[in-house]
C-alpha cells in the first residue's frame, strides 16, 4: 500500500459542514491512495469561491473560480502536491451532473493526483487516456463511471 500524508484543510466556508461530512479524513486517504503510483504527500484544501478566484488568476491567469486546483511540487521519489478544490463549484457541478456531492469529491480528487503524477489532458489522445484511468479508479471504489 501506498504511504500518504494528508494534510486535509477547509477554508471559511458558509457551508463548511456540507464539505466536511462529503469529505471523511478516512475516505479521502482512500481516495488518493487509489490513483497514486508511489507514496506521496498531499495537501488537499477546500476553498470558498474568493480564494479559488484568487489562486486561479495568479497561477493560471484565468479569473473564475474553477474546480480543482492541482499545484504539483516533485512526482520522485515522493509525490508531493497541494489539491485546491472550490467547494461552491463542486457543489454546483455535483448538482447539475446528477452526482452526490461526495462523488464529486472523490472524482476530482482523483483527477487532481493523476495531474499531480505528470497526467495530463490538453491533447485529445491523453484525456481519452486519463478519462479512462480516472473511471477505472473510480469503478474500482464504487462509484459510477464519472464521464
Amino acid at each position: 500500500m501506498k504511504q500518504l500524508t494528508l494534510s486535509l484543510q477547509f477554508g471559511k466556508l458558509p457551508d463548511a459542514a456540507l464539505h466536511r461530512a462529503a469529505l471523511p479524513r478516512h475516505k479521502v486517504i482512500r481516495w488518493l491512495r487509489a490513483a497514486l503510483q508511489d507514496d506521496a504527500e498531499i495537501t488537499v484544501r477546500i476553498v470558498d469561491a474568493a480564494e479559488g478566484r484568487a489562486l486561479n488568476r495568479d497561477y493560471r491567469q484565468q479569473d473564475h473560480a474553477t474546480n480543482v486546483l492541482t499545484f504539483d511540487y516533485t512526482q520522485e521519489p515522493v509525490v508531493t502536491a497541494d489539491l485546491v478544490l472550490c467547494a461552491p463549484v463542486v457543489a454546483q457541478e455535483a448538482k447539475e451532473q446528477g452526482k452526490t456531492l461526495e462523488e464529486h469529491y472523490a472524482h476530482l480528487l482523483i483527477h487532481g493526483t493523476l495531474h499531480a503524477q505528470g497526467w495530463d489532458h490538453d491533447e485529445d489522445e491523453d484525456a481519452q487516456v486519463m478519462e479512462l484511468r480516472e473511471s477505472d479508479i473510480m469503478a474500482r471504489l464504487g462509484f459510477d463511471n464519472p464521464y
